[in-house]
């Protein structure tokens, strides 16, 4: 999507550009469409831009414009991964429905193997550029010949419980936090209401534990792990090892930096495409560890990249070189790089098939 113009705008222009719609007609036929792939207030999203929306949201704007020409074939990229489940099988059904009803082709391409055996009648396994089998679905999932099939689907998540350690110290807590956002209407630009994106949420994350926070896309999941980062302005307490950080300025949080990491959720959006692999993981050290030698850095990144399954020798490429599942590796080895001691992991596996993501 492009971050300059409105979710309207860009809808609309597909059907300005191929059916020749113009005026009202497009504004409610960009209207239907975002109601049809399940955006909430989507009358009020209609000026709103990218960013202003959340992942899963966002890639349901990009559905709604490939269905706007109601195509024969629609060629599904990974249409669900940044999707929660419950609108991944509203999504879903979605698509089946459009099938249905237009007679359409889908080819859908995705890691996720729960899709698959919900949506395709047929599969084609893919790995290293070459078809390894291929046949019905039910076929395939139920008795697999190729060795790499067989091997995916041992991959699947099959819900374990471990053990968990016993209470750790705490590394970090919230109290009370809130993030609003203000709601400005009118040519004086005044504040007519809030979106209480995170209101007032406590939480306490100790040594060697994992806290999940689940929510559908948009319920301010995400909000929280900025808020509690410092990346976003906020109300109330936040203590990394005892410490308030709430108040401190960019210079008195920088030496903190180090110990709390961050995965992002999007891997396209927080990679700079100007900088190299190694530049990317490394740029942390530089600032953190300034005493590091040039040869020491480069051998934390590559540590770094093989502990994530990436080969230590693709340093020197650039994120555009990289899968969407490789660019979330890369995203991950540079929040381990600096090895914290607490990381927040937005979404860390979304864009990784089940083999990486096991």
């Amino acid at each position: 999507l492009n971050p300059l113009h409105t979710i309207e705008r860009q809808v609309g222009e597909v059907l300005i550009e191929h059916k020749g719609m113009r005026g009202p007609a497009v504004k409610a036929r960009v209207l239907d469409l975002l109601k049809r792939v399940g955006i909430p207030n989507a009358e009020e999203r209609l000026g709103a831009y990218p960013h202003q929306l959340s992942g899963g949201q966002r890639q349901r704007v990009i559905i709604a414009m490939a269905l706007a020409n109601e195509p024969d074939l629609l060629i599904a990229d990974e249409p669900t991964t940044a999707l929660d489940v419950t609108v991944q099988a509203q999504i879903l059904e979605l698509l089946s429905e459009l099938k249905r009803e237009m007679g359409m082709a889908l080819l859908l391409i995705t890691h996720d193997l729960g899709v698959v055996r919900k949506m395709a009648d047929r599969v084609n396994v893919m790995t290293k550029g070459k078809i390894v089998e291929h046949g019905l679905t039910e076929e395939v999932f139920t008795a697999p010949k190729n060795d790499y099939t067989k091997h995916l689907l041992a991959s699947e998540p099959k819900g374990r419980s471990l053990g968990a350690p016993k209470d750790g110290p705490v590394v970090m807590e919230a109290d009370d936090l809130k993030v609003w956002f203000p709601v400005k209407r009118g040519l004086l630009r005044r504040t007519v209401g809030y979106v209480k994106a995170v209101d007032g949420v406590s939480l306490a994350l100790r040594q060697g534990r994992t806290l999940g926070v689940v929510g559908e896309s948009g319920s301010g999941k995400t909000t929280l792990g900025l808020a509690m980062m410092r990346l976003l302005s906020s109300e109330g307490g936040i203590r990394f090892e005892g410490r308030n950080i709430q108040d401190l300025k960019s210079k008195e949080l920088r030496p903190l930096r180090r110990d709390m990491q961050i995965v992002f959720q999007d891997p396209y959006g927080s990679l700079s495409p100007r900088m190299s692999v190694s530049q990317i993981v490394g740029e942390g050290l530089q600032i953190q560890q300034p005493e590091l030698s040039a040869e020491e850095r480069r051998a934390r990144v590559a540590q770094a990249l093989c502990d994530v399954g990436l080969d230590a020798s693709m340093q020197d490429r650039y994120p555009h070189e990289f899968s969407g599942g490789q660019r979330q590796r890369i995203c991950i080895a540079r929040a381990l790089a600096s090895k914290p001691k607490l990381i927040i992991a937005d979404e860390a596996l979304s864009a990784l098939d089940v083999s990486i993501q096991a």
